[in-house]
């Protein structure tokens, strides 16, 4: 039997009324039991970090999911700010730093640019688990398994081609799975991104 989890979203957005594709995920994220949904630029509008908050709910959650559109190749600026203040050493990395250790880890991102831009041969020049690897190096340092990121590319268009009520089922339905335990980590580490692992999972069922 699969052991739920304690699911932890970090959303950070600084430009939200903007977004044409954050506010549906948004909603979807809260209608998940059991996900904990912080807007970190609603919570900190002056970037004054809560350190001991912040390292309390790592603290009260197997799950941890940095949800951001993608500004310049990486994350915007509160949640390296986050990471700055709240992964201590001593805390999240070092000889006694096994707070985050065996907690899984992943990334959410909307992307404007199409996904065949994020290629060697593509606008980019790299895919999009290459420019995450800072983050995988972090969970990594950490002692946390991370997954594959969960990605909309095409995010300008996507609402006027139609897309975003699929991506926005897909992330309830990937959260759902966190959730309960279902996800396999192992298989799912297999793929580059998580909707391909939830694809091949519906053609398997």
């Amino acid at each position: 039997m699969s052991l739920e989890k304690r699911v932890l979203v970090l959303f950070a957005h600084p430009s939200l009324e903007r977004s044409e594709v954050n506010h549906d995920l948004l909603n979807a994220t809260r209608s998940v039991e059991g996900v904990t949904l912080i807007d970190l630029y609603a919570e900190y509008p002056s970037f004054r970090i809560d350190i001991d908050c912040e390292q309390q709910r790592l603290r009260d959650h197997d799950v941890v999911v940095f949800m951001f559109p993608l500004y310049w190749y990486s994350t915007p600026a509160i949640l390296k700010e986050w990471q700055d203040l709240v992964l201590e050493y001593g805390f999240a990395y070092g000889h006694e730093g096994t707070e985050l250790q065996g907690k899984w880890f992943l990334c959410a991102f909307t992307a404007g640019g199409r996904e065949s831009a994020y290629r060697e041969q593509g606008h980019n020049h790299y895919n999009i688990r290459e420019l995450l690897r800072p983050l995988e190096q972090t969970a990594t340092l950490c002692g946390m398994h991370y997954l594959p990121p969960f990605g909309l590319f095409g995010a300008r268009s996507a609402l006027e081609e139609g897309r975003v009520a699929a991506h926005v089922e897909g992330w309830r339905r990937l959260l759902g799975q966190l959730r309960t335990g279902e996800l396999e980590p192992r298989r799912a580490r297999e793929f580059e991104q998580l909707q391909h692992y939830l694809e091949q999972a519906e053609v398997t069922q």
